[in-house]
């Protein structure tokens, strides 16, 4: 869509596919990795960070 288009004359199911297919169209800036790809790792490396404990 381009810039300042009224977004409220498409669907919600028409706008998920718009998002679906740009966060997996691979970016140049994320080393030609995904927006998802990259959000998935994020993710995965914030659940497998240890936590300190007081015990």
């Amino acid at each position: 869509f381009p810039k300042g288009t009224d977004l409220s004359r498409w669907n919600a199911h028409d706008l998920q596919a718009v998002a679906l297919a740009l966060n997996n169209r691979p970016r140049k800036v994320l080393g030609f990795r995904t927006p998802a790809e990259v959000l998935s790792e994020q993710i995965q490396s914030t659940q497998n960070s240890s936590v300190a404990t007081t015990d």
